[in-house]
């Protein structure tokens, strides 16, 4: 009997300690659901559990929060509706990889918001297997990555378009070029062009205007340009080729022409665009009207870099400038033997400077009624070491490209300035002499021209009214307010201004007149032509008469013949100079000239405020 209730007794403690067991289990898995509750529920990322026939079994709260859907809307689509189309088939291969392996990988897809738009999600999903063994359900934790792949994106899209523009930039230029490149390569017959343009005298309209009324002619100059590729590459489709246009920098644009049938095809492609950005349009309250300049380099065996072809359009480019732009070049050999040489020049002007191989010679400028000298002209040459002395006109383009011409320009006035202070000290009594100076259009518009100036003049001693600087009309029409401020500055120093070159530019007489200069240059090419010409005769004449009205000195240069003297004294010119009276010379020859010739009792003038003549 006992035995038996030790049975019983035993049977009922392995039942008591059984419900024990399972009561614990219970107590665990409703705290372990608990915490998956009290997790999902606040967890930022979406969680979602399904089976694998992708039916939602469940969905963590951050799903409305993110994307719009409440528990019951989720419960009637499937979850792969909701997908991408393009995404589907790559999301459904990791839920089988994840089924086969146990393993799920991160994955990135995207999936509709209730609004209609798309999210981009960040995956990863575990397996749930029964009691056999097979995978039964997959929990994915989705993580919303939109707005960090806009961010991406925008990024990448900022390293390769222009911010201003939105055209693509230099770096996507770059690689859609070695891109055409190795096409070529692989097919003989396609063909390319390039093509490099730039907007005509930007810099100087960049300067006198608002820096956004320059941005605003870059915007619409790229917008017609944009216009004109969509239209040329619909017209063009047939014969695959295909038109890329990119934003080099500043304001030079670039035109990539794939599959080229004919050269001609890329110049009447420039043309055009030639024409659209002829066409005015308004910036502020200002009618614009640009032109552009255009280089084109057409592919060719010999370019074996992409490189190579971007520096033939570079220069047919700069030829297309140097030739008074609103104009398009093609490149040839011949320019690349002249591009060759031009940085050749560039580098052995630096050069000039650094080792002083710069020397000032000087023109006297007489009066015609006494042929006395007034004045001397001082004019830039440069003595090579190995081709000897060098006209401007040879290097003066150059170094005005490169900027250095303003540091010569300013050593120039310096040299001048100490050798009239040297001829003074030398020939006390024949002092009488000012010396006048050309300046070129940068060293105008440069700020540190006056303060340039004003150093000059404290370091050699010389007086102010003794100094007279010479700017051509096309300096002084170029920007009429910076001529005003900088001639006004100049006059407050007592330093003259003569016009040169007049009767070449475009100065209005209204704007003549409110120019603070002492007197006007008439240009060497009419005095040339007087006597065989009667128009030009009445020209100078004409100009002449013009400088006397507004109580100003006239100055005729390039006097070579006794009779070109004597015709400019019968039409009232007070003074000139040329070949008739010297040639340009040295300072030693400069002074012998001084010191031979009378001088004439230095002339006052009421127009020109006790200055003395040209």
């Amino acid at each position: 009997m006992a035995y038996w209730l030790w049975i019983v007794l035993a049977f009922l403690s392995v039942i008591c300690l059984q419900q024990i067991f399972i009561q614990r289990i219970r107590r665990d898995a409703r705290k372990r659901e608990e915490i998956f509750r009290i997790v999902t529920e606040n967890a930022a990322d979406m969680i979602a559990l399904v089976d694998m026939k992708g039916r939602r079994l469940y969905n963590s709260p951050a799903y409305k929060r993110i994307l719009g859907y409440s528990p019951a809307e989720l419960s009637e689509t499937s979850s792969f509706e909701q997908i991408h189309p393009d995404d589907r088939l790559r999301v459904l291969a990791a839920a089988r990889l994840a089924r086969e392996s146990g393993n799920g990988q991160r994955l990135e897809y995207r999936i509709r918001h209730k609004d209609g738009s798309w999210r981009t999600l960040e995956s990863v999903a575990s397996t749930i297997r029964d009691d056999k063994g097979e995978v039964a359900k997959l929990v994915i934790v989705n993580r919303d990555i939109t707005e960090r792949k806009r961010a991406e994106q925008q990024l990448e899209y900022n390293l390769f378009h222009d911010p201003l523009t939105g055209l693509a930039n230099r770096r996507s230029f770059l690689d859609r070029l070695q891109h055409a490149f190795a096409s070529s390569r692989n097919d003989r017959s396609r063909s390319h062009a390039l093509l490099i343009i730039n907007i005509d005298h930007f810099k100087a309209f960049n300067e006198t205007m608002r820096a956004s009324a320059g941005d605003q002619v870059l915007i619409e100059i790229a917008r017609r340009l944009s216009s004109l590729i969509r239209v040329q590459s619909i017209a063009e489709q047939r014969d695959a080729v295909v038109a890329s246009l990119f934003r080099l920098g500043n304001d030079e644009f670039t035109v990539l022409l794939e599959g080229l049938g004919d050269a001609s095809d890329a110049l009447r492609t420039a043309r055009a665009f030639q024409q659209s950005a002829a066409e005015p349009f308004i910036v502020g309250s200002k009618e614009i009207r640009a032109s552009l300049s255009v280089g084109i380099a057409l592919h060719a065996i010999d370019h074996e870099r992409p490189e190579d072809l971007l520096r033939d359009a570079d220069i047919a480019l700069r030829r297309a400038k140097s030739l008074g732009g609103s104009r398009c070049e093609v490149y040839d050999e011949a320019m690349h033997s002249r591009a060759v040489g031009r940085l050749a020049l560039e580098s052995d002007l630096r050069t000039a400077l650094n080792q002083q191989q710069f020397r000032v010679y000087y023109q006297p400028v007489m009066r015609l009624t006494d042929r006395s000298i007034v004045s001397f002209e001082a004019l830039l040459r440069w003595e090579h070491p190995k081709q000897g002395l060098i006209s401007p006109y040879r290097f003066i383009e150059a170094a005005e490209d490169t900027g250095i011409l303003v540091s010569i320009g300013h050593w120039l006035i310096l040299q001048a300035c100490r050798q009239l202070r040297e001829w003074q000290v030398l020939s006390p009594a024949k002092s009488g002499v000012s010396i006048t100076v050309n300046v070129s259009a940068r060293q105008f518009a440069d700020a540190r021209l006056v303060t340039d100036l004003q150093q000059a003049l404290e370091q050699t001693g010389v007086d102010p009214s003794w100094l007279q600087l010479e700017i051509t009309e096309c300096i002084a029409a170029a920007d009429p307010k910076l001529t005003l401020t900088v001639l006004s500055h100049l006059k407050h120093l007592g330093i003259g201004v003569i016009l040169d070159d007049f009767g070449t530019g475009s100065t209005s007489l209204r704007a003549l007149r409110q120019f603070p200069v002492d007197a006007l240059k008439v240009d060497r090419s009419l005095i040339g032509e007087m006597q065989s010409d009667r128009i030009t005769e009445d020209i100078i004449r004409m100009m002449i008469s013009l400088a006397h009205n507004i109580g100003l000195e006239a100055v005729a240069e390039g006097i070579e013949t006794s009779a070109q003297m004597k015709r400019l004294l019968e039409m009232g010119c007070e003074y000139g100079q040329g070949y008739y009276f010297s040639q340009p010379l040295d300072a030693k020859g400069a002074l012998t000239f001084l010191r031979q010739n009378v001088i004439s009792v230095r002339a006052t003038s009421a127009s020109a405020g006790g200055r003395t003549a040209p």
